[in-house]
């Protein structure tokens, strides 16, 4: 696999993948050794134009980072209403908050064309943290302005 030419996320050698991983934004202030823990469980995973990412309410089964492709994210409301949340592309993640707490997807996530992607799963990811304290200092940060984001997207579709 080759180099996408927005984010310069690759996929390949371990040093690659260490790459990528410093620059999503949610890794971006670990440190080498950190990053090489984390590199060494990422997963390939290719989905195909339509296909279902994660669906809401379902177990977070691990964090995806988008190396290439685009992918949408909906929230089904308590009336059955789909809202559009947001659209990410490389060097953007997914499912940041499921993995962290072991709570049920709060969104839906569909490829909008074929999307390749590093998953880290919740066991891994996990895993590492308990072992690395140092990982959740560094990207707790990253997740609570995330979170506020969400939010202030949420509140304001709310008043329109």
């Amino acid at each position: 696999m080759g180099v996408s030419k927005k984010s310069g996320i690759q996929s390949g050698g371990i040093m690659d993948t260490i790459e990528s991983l410093r620059k999503v934004s949610l890794f971006s202030e670990l440190s080498d050794r950190n990053l090489k823990l984390l590199a060494k469980s990422c997963k390939n995973r290719t989905f195909e134009e339509g296909e279902y990412l994660v669906k809401q309410n379902d177990d977070g089964i691990g964090l995806f980072i988008i190396v290439s492709g685009k992918v949408k994210i909906t929230k089904t409301t308590g009336d059955g209403t789909e809202i559009d949340i947001a659209t990410h592309g490389p060097g953007d993640f997914i499912g940041e908050f499921s993995v962290l707490d072991g709570a049920k997807r709060t969104a839906s996530v569909v490829a909008l064309e074929k999307t390749e992607c590093a998953l880290l799963t919740s066991w891994d990811f996990n895993s590492t943290m308990d072992t690395n304290p140092e990982i959740a200092v560094g990207i707790l940060p990253v997740v609570i302005r995330r979170f506020r984001e969400t939010n202030e997207r949420l509140t304001s579709l709310s008043r329109s």
